[in-house]
């Protein structure tokens, strides 16, 4: 991935939650969130499930998270990887219902065991002894409340490494502001523009809505993404978008509103990894039931030229 010119380079390197007077605010937001979870409002889905009391709405996950597995990740981008892996972490469960999800073991069929909040905060300080080069918590959106409060527990055992939040974009605006000045670097995957694909591919007709309010939130806390001078990430917004069969006028409609009203500064990875899974087979979803075109990968790339943007892979 390209890191653009030298206004992205940053000698910062502490992680935003070390910051004066930070842990006293993430204590605080923590026993907040948590609180919150009599009724849960965690993502935009709004479905007041008393979690504390272990109920579970569309996520299906109830008081205490779910986690699939935890260990340095060397196939994420390459300025989260690093040399040393991106510390993931990865939730089960999901807010979302994408026919086409490659992970729905983990994100609809919940393959993972519950872990407390200590749990979660060992697992961290383990990926951090491992040497990772951050945090990285992939499918948060609805665990918000649940990684608070783990988070002020590693906090206190020494953790000091960047945090990575990692998400389909599908957030509630509370959530994000509770993460406010504690994240480091937001990942969010804008998948659809329309309503109508939000409803056919996600079960969320909201969902253009959301993502476009979650990504202008997450700027606004964050900015462009910076580097270190030895190329990793260490803060700002990082779009990932996956490019569609027979979709292209979705993928147009992403990138000039990115360029013209977040920046045209945006990183965006365009990716073209996408191949029926889940539900998608020759009677369901036909349309999208192929690979993407090397064609459609050259038109993705010049969509975004057009639309303003520079920082793309």
């Amino acid at each position: 991935m390209r890191t653009g010119d030298e206004r992205f380079v940053s000698a910062r390197v502490e992680p935003a939650y070390l910051a004066t007077g930070r842990r006293e605010v993430l204590r605080a937001r923590a026993r907040a969130a948590v609180e919150s979870l009599r009724a849960c409002r965690a993502c935009p889905r709004n479905c007041a499930a008393d979690r504390l009391a272990d109920q579970t709405g569309t996520c299906r996950v109830g008081r205490f998270a779910r986690v699939s597995s935890a260990f340095p990740h060397f196939g994420e981008e390459a300025c989260l990887r690093g040399t040393r892996g991106s510390g993931t972490i990865f939730f089960a469960g999901c807010n979302l219902r994408c026919v086409f999800c490659q992970n729905f073991d983990i994100s609809q069929l919940l393959e993972g065991r519950e872990y407390r909040a200590d749990a979660i905060a060992e697992m961290m300080i383990a990926l951090q002894e491992q040497g990772c080069h951050n945090i990285n918590f992939v499918t948060p959106e609805h665990v918000v409340p649940q990684v608070l409060e783990a988070l002020a527990l590693a906090v206190d055992q020494g953790l000091r490494l960047p945090l990575v939040y990692n998400t389909s974009a599908y957030d509630a605006l509370e959530s994000l502001r509770l993460l406010d000045g504690l994240v480091d670097i937001y990942m969010p995957d804008f998948k659809f523009w329309s309503t109508e694909c939000g409803e056919r591919y996600l079960n969320a007709k909201d969902y253009g809505d959301r993502a476009r309010d979650a990504l202008t939130e997450m700027h606004r806390q964050v900015g462009d993404l910076r580097f270190t001078s030895d190329g990793v990430a260490c803060r700002g917004v990082l779009v990932r978008h996956l490019v569609m069969p027979g979709l292209l006028a979705e993928t147009a409609a992403i990138f000039r509103w990115l360029a013209e009203s977040v920046s045209r500064d945006t990183f965006v990875n365009v990716m073209g990894q996408y191949r029926p899974a889940n539900r998608v087979n020759g009677e369901h979803y036909a349309e999208i039931n192929r690979s993407v075109t090397a064609q459609e990968m050259t038109e993705a790339d010049r969509l975004a030229r057009a639309a303003g943007l520079w920082r793309f892979d």
